[in-house]
């Protein structure tokens, strides 16, 4: 096998050792680079001891850092903000990297919608119309029948019947009204002529006409066949019976497999999971030096694993008269756990600076500058 050099105490930067080259066009990645590869040579023990590696094992180590620096940031970052960043056109989100977001109400507004389909106070499934012809002696209706007689697609679901009588308001009657003034005549001009009798918007309190009307409304419950239905499985009942063949029933449905498509929207061009979402790997060059320390520490226990497992390929080498035994076992060993800590550390420094931590501290301290405040004695002024 050919003599291959290792590491000579002389790092050159050359974009060729590195595999990837993310960051190779920056002038400050390739400068420290160079300072990473003298710094972690050191601290492996150099040049005490031969580091069996190469300048470009170090500049692999530190590309490898800062992509795993960069990951750990994004993927904290899609985390605290997927819910407003879901469903955002990816041509106008290009590189979230610089992008402050800032958090709204698009998406629960949209996970709200299916309770306003079913209130009926809007969403995103259609409500249809349609009018049930009712028959003489006939109390019970088949809609699944009539919504095929009608050319639906689809299973139907009722929402809205309306059957009801019509409102007491229009039953309303004022022995006292029609005395030669012409109220009623004179509101007809404001469209209150059909509701009620004009005399008593002029002399009569509300709630005189409330209780009129909740009379007359009590009067059809107990002593009528009021007006109602039931339904069940979409077979209509209606009390009362008709009595005639000229009526007609209004109802409200919407159709169950648009309800199950509306779960479903479009993805062409949006972000559609935590995979699409534009983040890409980091500007070295506005890495602060927080973020810049960490991941000289990570590239060091990157460097101690490679050249653990180098060493690993003989574990003891024969020297005249002995046999040296190398410390293979202890390098990976400790770089496992720095490697592992290290991950620990950054992900607790994103989750202490996430929006919820944030508000939740600063919560904590208007409390306890209140309570501070609530110790400053007042001044009492005499005038």
């Amino acid at each position: 096998m050919a003599n291959i050099p290792i590491y000579d105490g002389a790092p050159v930067w050359n974009s060729a050792a590195v595999p990837f080259g993310f960051y190779s066009s920056d002038a400050e990645f390739q400068a420290d680079a160079v300072k990473v590869a003298k710094f972690c040579a050191s601290r492996l023990g150099y040049p005490i001891v031969d580091i069996e590696l190469q300048s470009g094992s170090f500049f692999t180590a530190f590309e490898e850092a800062i992509t795993t620096y960069g990951n750990e940031l994004y993927a904290y970052k899609i985390r605290e903000n997927y819910l407003s960043l879901e469903g955002i056109q990816t041509g106008s989100a290009q590189d979230l990297n610089t992008k402050v977001i800032t958090p709204t109400m698009a998406r629960i507004i949209a996970l709200s919608e299916q309770y306003g389909v079913e209130a009926g106070s809007g969403g995103n499934v259609n409500w249809y119309d349609g009018l049930i012809p009712l028959s003489a002696s006939q109390q019970d209706y088949d809609l699944d029948a009539w919504a095929t007689d009608e050319g639906i697609t689809g299973s139907i679901e009722i929402k809205r019947v309306f059957y009801e009588a019509p409102p007491a308001i229009v039953r309303y009657f004022d022995p006292y009204a029609g005395t030669g003034t012409d109220l009623a005549g004179l509101l007809e001009s404001f469209g209150f002529g059909n509701y009620s009798p004009g005399i008593n918007f002029m002399m009569m309190p509300i709630n005189f006409d409330i209780q009129k009307m909740q009379a007359i409304e009590f009067n059809d419950q107990i002593r009528k066949s009021n007006y109602s239905f039931e339904i069940h499985n979409n077979q209509l009942k209606v009390f009362p019976i008709p009595d005639h063949n000229d009526l007609q029933l209004k109802i409200q449905y919407l159709i169950k497999e648009e309800r199950a498509d509306a779960a479903i929207g479009s993805s062409d061009g949006a972000i559609s999971n935590v995979s699409n979402v534009p983040y890409t790997n980091p500007n070295y060059s506005q890495i602060n030096s927080v973020g810049r320390s960490w991941i000289f520490e990570y590239t060091l226990a990157l460097a101690k694993e490679m050249l653990g497992y180098v060493r690993g390929k003989y574990s003891n080498v024969p020297i005249p008269g002995a046999e040296v035994t190398l410390n293979q076992s202890d390098l990976i060993s400790a770089a496992t756990s720095e490697k592992n800590a290290l991950i620990e550390r950054l992900r607790a420094y994103f989750d202490e600076t996430s929006r919820k931590s944030l508000l939740e501290s600063r919560s904590m301290e208007t409390d306890f500058r209140a309570k501070e405040l609530n110790q400053v004695p007042f001044t009492i002024y005499v005038g």
